[in-house]
C-alpha cells in the first residue's frame, strides 16, 4: 500500500511541477510576444521616420536639381543670346543699309546680301549645334572615310584657328570606313578645334591624327559605353593651356564652361559627346595644365552602309519646274518666302497656313497638285504626317516633302525621312529646296 501511495504522490508532484513549468513557459511566451509587439511598433515608427526623411531628402534633391537646371539655362541663355544678337545685328544692319540706299549699286547689293547669307548660316549652325547637343538632330549615316572628312575640313579649320596656330594632319593609310553622318563628324572637328583655339590665345599647334585600334571589351561599370573590336581612332591634340584636374570630370557636362560670360555657351564639348554617343562611339581625354590636351575618339568599323554622298560645287543655275505645289506652312513670313522661291523656280504655288485649310485647297485643285511641301508641326489637330496620309489615300502618286525646324517632330516611325530628298531641315537654302524638288518629282 505504501508503495502505491508513494507512486501516486510522485505522480501528483510531477503533474504539479509540470503545470508550474508550463505556466512559467506561457508567461515567458507572453512576455516575449509583448516585447516583439513593442519592438514591432518601434520599428514601424522608425520606418515611418526614415520614409519621411527619404521623402524630405528627395524634395531637397529635386529643389537642388531644379536650381542647377535654372542656373544652367541662365548660362545657356547668356551665351546663345550673345551669339544670336551679334548675328541679328549683321542681318538687320545690312538689310537696313540696302533699304536706306535709294540706288544701291550691284557690288553693294552683292556684298551686303552675302553678309546676310553668311550671318544666317551662322545662326543655322548655332541652332544645329543645339539640336545635336540635345540629340534631336536627324542623323544621316553614310559609309565614309575619316581621312577624307579631315582633309575637306583642313582649310576651314585653319581659318578658325587663325595665323598663330599651326595645323598638322597625320593620316593612317588604308583606313577602314565607318558608318557616320558627315556633317556631324565635321561638327565634332569644328567644336574641338574651337576649344583648342581658345586654349591657345598666344599661338600653338593643333595636330589631327587618324588611325585604327582594337579595343578589348570593358568590364561592367568601367567605360562600359566604349565600343569593342576594331575601331577607327580620331586623335586631336593641342599645345594649349590644358584643363585643370578639378574641371576634367565636368568638361562634357551640358553648359559647363570656364570661359567668360558671352565667350561660350558650354555646348561645344557636350555637343561633340552627344554626337559621338549617337554613333555608338567613345571619347577619352588627357590633359596637363600648361602643356596641352589630347582627345581620342573611337568609332566602330561598320559594314553595309550606303556609299558616301559627294557634295558637288554650288551652282548659280538652280533646277526649275512647272508643276503645281501645295505649300503648307503656318508661319507667314516663311510661307511667303518659300512661295516666292518656288514661283521664281517656275512652279505654280497653292499656299495654306494649316492642315484644315490645306484640305480645302486640295478639294478644289487635287487633280493638278503634284507635290505637297508641308511643315510637320502645325496648329490644330492635323500635323504634316496626318495631312500627307489623308492626301495619299486619295492620290497615291502624290509626292511629299516634309520640313521641320525641330527634329523631335520626326518621331513618326511610319515615315522614312531622307535629308535632301523627302525632308528639308529648316533653315534650308534655295538650292537645297530646288534640288530636293527635282529629286522627288523626277522619276528614277
Amino acid at each position: 500500500m505504501l508503495g502505491m501511495a508513494g507512486l501516486w504522490g510522485g505522480y501528483v508532484w510531477r503533474v504539479r511541477h509540470l503545470s508550474k513549468h508550463q505556466r512559467e513557459m506561457q508567461a515567458t511566451q507572453e512576455l516575449l510576444k509583448a516585447r516583439v509587439e513593442e519592438r514591432t511598433v518601434e520599428l514601424e515608427a522608425q520606418k515611418q521616420h526614415l520614409e519621411r526623411e527619404i521623402e524630405e531628402r528627395k524634395k531637397l534633391e529635386e529643389q537642388f536639381l531644379q536650381a542647377q537646371k535654372m542656373e544652367a539655362i541662365g548660362r545657356l541663355a547668356g551665351g546663345i543670346a550673345h551669339d544670336f544678337n551679334n548675328i541679328l545685328t549683321v542681318i538687320n544692319g545690312n538689310a537696313s543699309l540696302l533699304l536706306l540706299n535709294d540706288q544701291p549699286n550691284f557690288a553693294e547689293i552683292t556684298d551686303r546680301s552675302q553678309q546676310i547669307v553668311e550671318a544666317a548660316e551662322r545662326a543655322a549652325n548655332l541652332t544645329r549645334q543645339l539640336l545635336m547637343f540635345s540629340r534631336k538632330q536627324v542623323i544621316q549615316p553614310t559609309r565614309l572615310n575619316l581621312n577624307e572628312v579631315v582633309a575637306r575640313m583642313t582649310k576651314l579649320l585653319q581659318r578658325i584657328l587663325g595665323e598663330d596656330v599651326s595645323l598638322a594632319s597625320n593620316y593612317a593609310a588604308g583606313l577602314p570606313a565607318i558608318l557616320a553622318d558627315t556633317g556631324m563628324i565635321e561638327q565634332i572637328l569644328l567644336n574641338l578645334a574651337v576649344n583648342s583655339r581658345d586654349a591657345m590665345p598666344h599661338g600653338g599647334q593643333l595636330i589631327i591624327t587618324t588611325g585604327t585600334e582594337i579595343l578589348a571589351p570593358k568590364p561592367a561599370g568601367q567605360n562600359s559605353g566604349a565600343p569593342a573590336g576594331l575601331c577607327v581612332r580620331l586623335t586631336v591634340t593641342d599645345t594649349g593651356s590644358g584643363i585643370a584636374p578639378e574641371n576634367l570630370p565636368h568638361i562634357f557636362e551640358p553648359f559647363f564652361t570656364t570661359k567668360e560670360v558671352g565667350k561660350g555657351t558650354g555646348l561645344g564639348l557636350a555637343t561633340a559627346y552627344g554626337i559621338i554617343k549617337q554613333h555608338q562611339g567613345w571619347i577619352e581625354v588627357e590633359s596637363t595644365v600648361g602643356k596641352g590636351t589630347t582627345f581620342r575618339i573611337y568609332f566602330p568599323v561598320m559594314a553595309g552602309a550606303a556609299t558616301e554622298k559627294k557634295s558637288g560645287p554650288m551652282t548659280t543655275t538652280l533646277p526649275r519646274g512647272t508643276e503645281t505645289i501645295l505649300v503648307v506652312e503656318d508661319e507667314l513670313i516663311v510661307r511667303l518666302t518659300v512661295c516666292n522661291l518656288l514661283q521664281r523656280f517656275g512652279y505654280t504655288v497653292l499656299p495654306a497656313e494649316s492642315g484644315a485649310e490645306a484640305l480645302k485647297v486640295w478639294q478644289k485643285h487635287k487633280d493638278r497638285i503634284q507635290l505637297l511641301l508641308t511643315d510637320i508641326v502645325m496648329p490644330g489637330n492635323m500635323p504634316g504626317y496626318e495631312l500627307a496620309r489623308q492626301l495619299l489615300a486619295e492620290k497615291p502618286q502624290l509626292k511629299i516633302i516634309y520640313t521641320s525646324g525641330y527634329s523631335e517632330d520626326l518621331a513618326d516611325k511610319r515615315v522614312t525621312l531622307m535629308e535632301g530628298v523627302n525632308f528639308l531641315q529648316k533653315p534650308y537654302a534655295p538650292q537645297q529646296l530646288a534640288e530636293a524638288l527635282r529629286k522627288t518629282l523626277d522619276p528614277g
